[in-house]
């Protein structure tokens, strides 16, 4: 068995194509392209708490289950 010191590469699920368009979105500044997916995150989680806040009274009353993340 041949030994290697590269890791072998995990199967392209798009991951790498979203990092570098996320990357040129922000003219290659590193810097503020994890500023923009913070603020991106932070809105997505806002928004989230909002649609929570919406469910029926029986869901939130336990008479479903809930994911509790």
């Amino acid at each position: 068995m041949p030994s290697s010191s590269q890791p072998t590469p995990a199967p392209d699920d798009g991951l790498e194509a979203a990092v570098d368009q996320a990357i040129s979105a922000c003219g290659g500044d590193l810097r503020a392209t994890v500023r923009a997916l913070i603020v991106a995150n932070d809105y997505l989680e806002t928004e989230v708490g909002e649609l929570m806040k919406a469910v029926s009274h029986a869901y939130a009353r336990g008479r479903f289950g809930s994911y509790s993340g």
